[in-house]
């Protein structure tokens, strides 16, 4: 990808244009890692870049903007350009084509403004962004005030940025986002859903949380975790603190490689304990794995969610308490659980949930997990029933109803413990009981 982006600026320099590399990838460059994708700043006018490349998609081009597909690899190619007010918070009302520096001026933070010529090895740096990558630094362009009311998500991206590079705050961004806090729900929740995702996948996600604590933000965008701030728990169980403390204790065990919907799961799987408190014999959270299903549902849908990842979420969430239970479970029924396609995020979780306990036993997660990984020897994936609906209803004489769900799952079951081995067997344990 790095090598065709470099024949991409060389096509457009040698057809007479001004070509950088822009954005992330100098700063990523600079920092000595490796970028993820390869964005193109040019002199050359959306039309002209059409006519240089062969496979080009016009989305964006109102805005200065062609992504282009070379060698089997997508790239966005924008014009050289200074924007003229943004009356919605987010888009500009009207690009006007122009040169480098002026382009550099309108990006957001002064270590994504530095460009960068490939081809003659050489950085332009209009906005000191070097030297912010140099002192660690998180730094609006120009004035903060004036980039947070173009576009308010760059409150979100900020802190996101400030946390996945381990900077600091320039003292002057520092105190726009805590003044600007409140436009975060002005947001697209589309929108603060995609940053919210690039932050939870990092390692640094609990600072980047404790960031929008302090700043005032999450109110704005996520005032159920907010809730969880200085809520009590029994310190029998619970010596590492509050609510929110184990929450970002439990996020931040989780392994580098966990996936997405894990993470979201593990981040809201207390999520109910502040409206389930009560104290008895000693602080409770009575039915909080329900409240939190509930709860966890919600925030999703209000980030728009897909039905298939909010299910997924609020599943998990809901039995991440009945780790005992599944011990305690015949053998059939604890593989129909270990064979659910969900359950490696639910092993995550309880794993999650203890390690951000103090004081820490994992031994009863040790046990569900070896009895998973003995199921998985035995299943590579969770077969076919032997039976279905229609045997049960024609060798029984049952009409539809719940009474064929409940013989379906006891044959699954025996299937599973593998004291039915096929459709034979299971065919005769059938007759058997009509």
């Amino acid at each position: 990808m790095q090598k065709t982006s470099i024949e991409i600026v060389k096509i457009l320099q040698e057809a007479g244009h001004t070509a950088y590399w822009a954005g992330g990838c100098v700063r990523d460059i600079i920092m000595g890692r490796e970028p993820k994708d390869f964005d193109i700043a040019t002199s050359a006018k959306p039309d002209e870049i059409e006519d240089l490349f062969e496979e080009t998609y016009p989305i964006g081009k109102a805005f200065g903007i062609i992504h282009t597909v070379v060698n089997g690899h997508q790239f966005e190619i924008a014009t050289f350009r200074s924007d003229a007010g943004y009356s919605d918070g987010r888009r500009p009302d009207a690009v006007y084509f122009s040169h480098p520096a002026e382009d550099a001026l309108r990006r957001d933070f002064t270590i994504n403004g530095i460009f960068y010529d490939p081809v003659n090895d050489e950085y332009h740096d209009f906005v000191g962004g070097r030297n912010d990558i140099t002192n660690r630094l998180i730094r609006f362009i120009g004035d903060p005030h004036e980039r947070i009311l173009e576009d308010h998500l760059r409150i979100i991206r900020a802190i996101r940025f400030k946390n996945t590079l381990q900077f600091g705050y320039h003292p002057d961004t520092y105190q726009a986002i805590k003044k600007h806090a409140h436009l975060a729900d002005k947001v697209s929740w589309e929108r603060v859903r995609d940053e919210l995702n690039k932050i939870i996948m990092n390692e640094n996600a609990p600072t980047a949380f404790e960031d929008m604590q302090d700043t005032g933000v999450l109110p704005f965008v996520l005032p159920e975790l907010e809730e969880c701030k200085g809520i009590a728990q029994p310190t029998q169980y619970h010596q590492e603190g509050d609510v929110w403390t184990h929450l970002m204790k439990a996020l931040e065990s989780l392994p580098k490689d966990a996936p997405l919907l894990a993470r979201w799961a593990v981040l809201l799987h207390d999520i109910g304990k502040p409206q389930t408190f009560k104290i008895a014999e000693r602080i409770r959270f009575d039915h909080h794995c329900e409240v939190s299903a509930e709860i966890a549902a919600r925030i999703m849908r209000r980030l728009r969610f897909s039905r298939q990842a909010i299910e997924r979420v609020t599943w998990v969430v809901l039995h991440h308490f009945m780790m005992k239970e599944l011990l305690q479970m015949s053998l059939g029924r604890r593989r129909h659980w270990f064979l659910d396609p969900r359950f490696p995020d639910l092993l995550l979780l309880y794993y999650a949930d203890a390690a951000g306990t103090t004081p820490t036993d994992l031994s009863l997660y040790e046990q569900v997990k070896a009895a998973y990984e003995e199921t998985l020897q035995n299943f590579k994936e969770k077969p076919e029933p032997f039976l279905t609906g229609q045997d049960v209803m024609e060798t029984l004489n049952l009409k539809a109803g719940p009474r064929i769900g409940e013989i379906l799952d006891q044959a699954y079951e025996l299937q599973l413990s593998s004291e039915l081995n096929s459709r034979w067997e299971a065919l005769r344990w059938l007759a058997k009981k009509s």
